[in-house]
C-alpha cells in the first residue's frame, strides 16, 4: 500500500519526496502534507480539524489525531494497510489541499 500512497502524493502538482528524520514527507512547495514511518507503518497527514474529525467517524482506530499538542493542530494518523484505496486518495487530497497554496487547491472529488 506504500506504493500507492506514494504514486498518489506525487500525483498532486509541485509535490516531492524527501527525507524526515526515520520516515519519507510528501510536500508541496517545501510544506509537508504527509509521512511514513517505516517502523510504524503509519501515516501521518496534515489535516484541518474538520476533515480530522470527519475522517476518525471512519474507523477511530484506523485513522486518529496524534496523541499529543500536534494532533490539536490536524496532524493525524492513518494505517493505511488498512484502508480501502478510495479512502487513502481522499484523506491525501485533503491533507495535500489543506497546506498547497490556493492556486495549486483543486476540487473534492465529487465521483
Amino acid at each position: 500500500m506504500l506504493d500507492f500512497f506514494r504514486l498518489i502524493s506525487l500525483s498532486f502538482p509541485e509535490t516531492s519526496e524527501e527525507p524526515h528524520f526515520e520516515k519519507t514527507s510528501f510536500r508541496v512547495r517545501k510544506k509537508i502534507f504527509s509521512t511514513y514511518d517505516f517502523v510504524t507503518q503509519l501515516a501521518c497527514l496534515k489535516l484541518s480539524e474538520k476533515d480530522q474529525d470527519l475522517f476518525s467517524l471512519f474507523d477511530s482506530k484506523l485513522i486518529f489525531p496524534v496523541p499529543n499538542k500536534w494532533g490539536k493542530q490536524g496532524w493525524t494518523l492513518a494505517k493505511i494497510e488498512d484502508l480501502e484505496e478510495e479512502l487513502i486518495k481522499d484523506l491525501l487530497g485533503a491533507a495535500y489541499n489543506h497546506v498547497a497554496p490556493e492556486k495549486l487547491k483543486f476540487p473534492p472529488n465529487t465521483t
